[in-house]
């Protein structure tokens, strides 16, 4: 009984090291880049950087991208230094997996305006920030600290114009940029579940 209790308090102690915090630094990662590059979050060091968990099959995600709204928003923050990470961590098993060569086609069919797309297939990156769903976003600071987790924005429908919604991450960022605290620092992710290997 004592081995058990140990165990489970170890677990705890485990999960309290990796949570997400808001205020807090977030995660550093490494990750490799549909073209073969390493790609560092603390690279992106002394920038705001958008990390947006990303699999275009999910009808929540695909709309976000078939609008071109998401490309909009993208190359709109990219104008204003900012950083925006696409994480796949679509498990090779999956149907929605995409090989690099597949990526970097879809890449270019929609136009995606990211800064690097990461193929995260082991869900190494997925975990280490907990992603549930396609999208889920999360804003980072220019000094590295988590200012936002959660939805893209307060519209969670697969279908129709997200131009029309309040968009979180550009509110988030909007407001770093004026200097000022982000108002709404989380909220509840929407979309598909994240097809991790386990």
């Amino acid at each position: 009984m004592k081995k058990l209790l140990a165990l489970f308090a170890m677990l705890a102690l485990t999960a309290s090291v990796f949570a997400m915090e808001i205020g807090k630094p977030a995660p550093d990662f490494t990750g490799t880049d549909i073209n073969g590059k390493t790609v560092k979050l603390s690279d992106s060091k002394g920038k705001i950087v958008v990390i947006e968990s990303y699999n275009s099959d999910c009808p929540f995600c695909h709309n976000h991208y078939a609008t071109g709204a998401m490309q909009e928003l993208q190359k709109d923050l990219a104008a204003k230094g900012v950083v925006w990470l696409l994480v796949d961590s679509v498990n090779t098993k999956n149907f929605s997996y995409r090989t690099p060569e597949q990526a970097r086609k879809e890449s270019a069919d929609l136009r995606i305006a990211a800064t690097a797309w990461i193929d995260d297939h082991a869900g190494d990156i997925g975990h280490l920030y907990g992603m549930k769903t396609t999208p889920h976003c999360f804003v980072v600071a220019a000094d590295g600290t988590l200012v936002y987790d959660g939805a893209i924005d307060d519209r969670p429908t697969p279908s129709g114009d997200p131009r029309t919604a309040k968009n979180y991450v550009r509110a988030a960022v909007d407001e770093l940029l004026a200097d000022r605290p982000v108002t709404i620092s989380q909220t509840k992710p929407y979309g598909c579940g994240v097809h991790y290997a386990n």
